[in-house]
């Protein structure tokens, strides 16, 4: 089961998936999508890349640079959520209590991490005797990650910084069916635009930096089928000419900077599940196509081939009508052909049907509804796929619930999601997917 961490124990001896730190976030401060930096931040995430771009992990016969780069990112992640929770910070006595690091430890790691820009001193916490504790904290725009959302019709791109907050967001069409030359243009176009501080067509207006900001590395979530480790398209429903496409590094050569390449779906779910959305949950994308991203047991799983959650494609009916995939009677094509005719009732009794099939197959805690179909009518949606989710499980004598909701984050999600692609490996939440990079620099695998 090829799965990818969302969580980690907080333990000196814990297992390291990933040995990206961040470390070196300071020696990229120049760093923009038209031209890559001496030693690009997001390239010391994938440190532990093969050049296939497959990330090794930490396992029995583990180095010492994994290790010490797993004790870092576990520092960082403490102080990421911190961050998003609201916290004024964590004192580094917390730090070692919370990550069964010796103190020693905690203050040669902070050292260097306040050296490279990522943390700093945020004050005083009052004791009640003794000396005050320093709070340290991270600091956000110590680094930046673009999300781009390439839909069959439109992309969305969005930057975030290193909590994953938005601060610039930009929309445009797309045509997905102009072929490999225009798409990526277009994408390349949007993301310098975002990197170099441009304006934004959302709510948020331009980057908070005179400067460009310090760019780690672009995500890009897209419809599937695709090889997430090699960033290589497969045959895209009812656009076969992709199938075989280097798009990660095709956009990485354009881009200098280092690129990973996810289906929307798993991107979506891995957001959520950094969200804490639930230990174990199906996202359900309804769009211009329909996919699923599923997060069991707090990972976020692909399976062997790196192609579990292609659930639009299960035949509901034997003779249904015929699917772009080339079958018939897909919960996909059942799906769209309600929601053409404008029966969203009977599209959300089929989407239903599947997520029940989906729900006793997995025994899962939750399924959350996205894509800009379900949010057009989310209420409807929500009732219509709970009603048969719930009919569904009392029938096979589930005591427990399953939850269906509409997903967080509303029709910017995937984007934010594909920007997690490049921070979650920072903090040890998520595997690496960048290949190695010919700037790198020995800084996170060098240094304690």
């Amino acid at each position: 089961m090829n799965s990818e961490a969302t969580g980690h124990t907080e333990t000196a001896t814990a297992t390291a998936t990933s040995t990206a730190t961040g470390a070196s976030t300071a020696t990229a401060t120049s760093t923009t999508a038209t031209g890559a930096s001496t030693a690009s931040a997001a390239s010391t995430a994938s440190g532990a890349s093969t050049a296939s771009g497959a990330a090794t992990s930490m396992g029995t016969g583990a180095n010492l640079r994994a290790l010490r780069g797993h004790n870092a990112a576990l520092v960082l992640d403490l102080l990421r959520r911190a961050a998003v929770g609201g916290a004024e910070g964590v004192s580094r006595p917390e730090l070692a209590a919370r990550t069964g690091l010796t103190p020693q430890a905690v203050s040669k790691i902070v050292a260097r991490l306040r050296g490279d820009g990522l943390v700093a001193d945020a004050g005083r916490r009052a004791s009640t005797g003794g000396k005050p504790a320093t709070v340290l904290r991270l600091v956000p725009g110590a680094g930046y990650a673009v999300g781009l959302h390439l839909d069959r019709d439109a992309l969305t791109a969005v930057l975030a910084d290193l909590t994953g907050a938005v601060v610039a967001e930009r929309r445009a069409p797309l045509d997905f069916g102009a072929g490999a030359d225009a798409v990526v243009a277009a994408a390349v176009d949007e993301v310098r635009a975002l990197a170099g501080g441009g304006g934004s067509t959302g709510p948020y207006g331009p980057a908070p930096e005179a400067a460009p900001p310090a760019v780690l590395g672009v995500g890009v979530a897209l419809p599937g089928p695709l090889d997430h480790e090699a960033g290589v398209l497969h045959r895209v429903t009812g656009f076969p000419e992709w199938d075989g496409y280097p798009l990660r590094d095709a956009l990485a050569a354009r881009l200098g900077l280092p690129v990973a390449v996810d289906k929307d779906t798993n991107a979506a779910a891995l957001g959520l599940a950094l969200g804490g959305a639930a230990e174990s949950f199906a996202y359900l994308h309804l769009g211009t196509g329909l996919g699923a991203g599923l997060v069991l047991g707090g990972d976020l799983h692909r399976g062997a081939r790196t192609g579990a959650g292609e659930f639009g494609h299960q035949v509901l009916s034997l003779d249904g009508p015929p699917c772009g995939c080339g079958d018939r009677g897909c919960v996909e094509a059942l799906c769209l052909a309600a929601v053409a005719r404008g029966d969203l009732d009977e599209a959300a009794r089929v989407l239903g049907t599947a997520a029940g099939n989906l729900v006793a197959l997995l025994d899962i805690d939750l399924v959350l509804l996205g894509g800009r179909t379900v949010f057009a009518a989310e209420d409807l949606f929500v009732r219509g796929v709970g009603a048969v989710v719930s009919g569904r499980t009392r029938r096979e004598g589930s005591r427990t619930p399953v939850g269906v909701l509409g997903a967080p984050g509303g029709d910017r999600g995937v984007a934010e999601g594909a920007a997690q692609l490049v921070l979650a490996p920072l903090f040890g939440r998520a595997r690496v997917a960048f290949p190695a990079f010919s700037r790198q620099s020995d800084l996170t695998t060098n240094r304690t």
